[in-house]
């Protein structure tokens, strides 16, 4: 039987939400060569893909943080996600911006949120860590009490993993890159040599270049 991250990984794939460019690499906004680019947000358009997601996310708040008393969707990936989870599960739901709006009262988190609360954030995609830590921190800062984050997929890089236990945050995620490997070479999404590349980056994607990869 194929495990949750599996099935997530290649519905990913099979609708363009996840790819993969080994030979042709994206160029993320910082600057790194990746063989992969996702966009979560293209599962929106597809009924029987978000209503997956949106059934096992909030099934793993339940089973991880039942207490939790708010959603918080990260903007702008997942607030669409943490509205759907938010309603499922019959929550008062926020969104916290990546910085304060620049007029009107210069909101960082938009809705109702109250010192105390136990908070549960939503996120749709976790790199590095930083952008959604920083989530976790204004939360906090409002006096909220986050008790971890749930995503749809995960790079798994040292670095986030690194940076999420630092901050002392449990992120819980539907599907991840190891996952997405198996998917995509099952389903011959990918050859063994872009197995091989996508292997390479993921041991040190700020450095990572396509190179030839000798394969037997």
């Amino acid at each position: 039987m194929k495990k949750l991250d599996f099935l997530l990984a290649e519905r990913l794939l099979k609708i363009s939400a996840i790819k993969l460019q080994p030979d042709c690499p994206f160029t993320w906004a910082s600057g790194w060569n990746s063989p992969i680019y996702t966009d979560n947000r293209l599962t929106l358009s597809y009924p029987e893909v978000r209503n997956f997601i949106k059934v096992e996310l909030s099934r793993l708040i339940l089973e991880n943080f039942g207490d939790a008393e708010v959603v918080a969707g990260v903007a702008t990936g997942a607030i669409a996600q943490g509205a759907l989870v938010a309603d499922t599960l019959g929550k008062p739901m926020v969104y916290v911006r990546s910085a304060p709006k620049d007029h009107g009262l210069e909101n960082l988190i938009e809705g109702n949120i109250k010192p105390g609360q136990k908070v549960v954030v939503v996120e749709d995609l976790v790199s590095t860590g930083k952008s959604s830590l920083k989530a976790v921190e204004a939360l906090r800062n409002a006096g909220a009490e986050v008790l971890g984050m749930v995503a749809i997929f995960t790079y798994e890089f040292p670095q986030a993993t690194e940076a999420f236990e630092k901050a002392g945050v449990e992120l819980v995620t539907l599907s991840g890159y190891s996952a997405m490997i198996k998917a995509a070479v099952e389903t011959n999404y990918i050859k063994a040599s872009d197995e091989a590349q996508l292997q390479l980056w993921r041991e040190d994607p700020e450095n990572w270049t396509p190179t030839p990869v000798n394969v037997d």
